[in-house]
């Protein structure tokens, strides 16, 4: 099968670049999604003539692929109305400054682009905030005015970032997710309408934000198979618990008590095989990303695991039909 398996860098940001390389290596993977927060830092890319070289022979070194970085935090920065957990995000001398944080997200999305092509990657996965994600619950009311200028502001913020992507011949995968502005079957829809289907703009492929939410991951990945730029293999399990709702509780990650939690992929209840079925009527041959997320299991054992994992269902699609050997003639 041609589709690579690759292990996202972004939760595994406390470990040096050598180090992931040389387990993911051990583990397993074909590659590494690099995460601009933890492993590809897109200003030594563009201002350091030895930075990118050393990137690449790092991974040469363990014969890994890069076909992806992922840039969702600073995506976040965008759209997103401030409050205190941006912080996290920006540099830290821009703390407490909306404005400021903004405008160094939007500068630094526009580098990213040319960091990506130095890299010879042509997909950033990424989020796009949402200035109107607060309002998602209608009370107190939501007028479909707040709706469309929200949709109109992150329609503004990113139309010149998609344009320098564009210049150094890149796209952005959007990962569907709550706290975007896309964040199910609709708002995708709407958002997709709204750049007039732009091919700058496509999917990163997380099925895990929609099953939680009660979507169908399958149909999603039908009904919008042509913008799939890149795939997560990533997995949550509803759990039967008669005092949690979807909504978490403010409880943690992990928590038991929750009714879902994100878990190794292969331990919940994502329909992957659905999945996979859809990908090769699709024609995707790019990578089987797996975002590593579960509170509740080693990580090493976990990322092992599910590279083997996704393997083991990263069939391909047949060239003749089942039945075909009961024709006549």
């Amino acid at each position: 099968m041609s589709r690579i398996v690759t292990l996202a860098s972004g939760q595994f940001g406390d470990i040096p670049l050598e180090k992931l390389c040389e387990l993911s290596k051990q583990w397993g993977y074909d590659g590494l999604e690099l995460a601009t927060h933890a492993h590809f830092d897109v200003q030594k890319a563009l201002h350091d003539n030895a930075y990118v070289p050393h990137i690449k022979e790092t991974l040469a070194k363990y014969n890994l692929q890069c076909k992806a970085i992922s840039a969702h935090l600073t995506g976040q920065c965008v759209g997103d109305m401030w409050d205190e957990r941006l912080d996290n995000f920006a540099p830290s001398r821009l703390a407490g400054k909306p404005a400021e944080i903004r405008s160094w997200a939007i500068d630094e999305m526009k580098a990213t682009a040319q960091g990506a092509q130095k890299l010879g990657v042509n997909i950033v996965n990424g989020f796009t905030g949402s200035p109107i994600w607060a309002r998602w619950y209608s009370y107190p009311q939501t007028s479909n005015k707040m709706i469309d200028d929200g949709f109109k502001l992150i329609y503004d913020l990113w139309t010149p970032i998609f344009d320098v992507f564009d210049e150094w011949g890149i796209k952005f995968a959007l990962e569907v997710h709550p706290s975007e502005i896309a964040f199910d079957y609709y708002t995708t829809e709407r958002l997709f309408n709204l750049f007039n289907y732009r091919d700058t703009l496509g999917l990163n492929y997380d099925p895990s934000h929609l099953v939680w939410q009660g979507v169908n991951e399958v149909a999603f990945a039908r009904e919008f198979a042509k913008k799939i730029y890149h795939v997560h293999m990533k997995d949550v399990k509803l759990f039967k618990n008669d005092k949690a709702g979807i909504l978490g509780s403010f409880l943690p990650f992990g928590d038991t008590r929750r009714a879902w939690n994100f878990v190794s992929v292969g331990h919940g209840d994502v329909d992957f095989d659905g999945i996979i079925r859809e990908l090769n009527q699709a024609g995707y041959t790019g990578p089987l990303s797996v975002e590593w997320e579960d509170s509740g299991m080693d990580r090493a054992f976990g990322a092992e695991e599910a590279c083997a994992y996704v393997r083991s269902i990263n069939f391909p699609t047949s060239s003749i039909a089942f039945d075909s050997a009961l024709e006549r003639g």
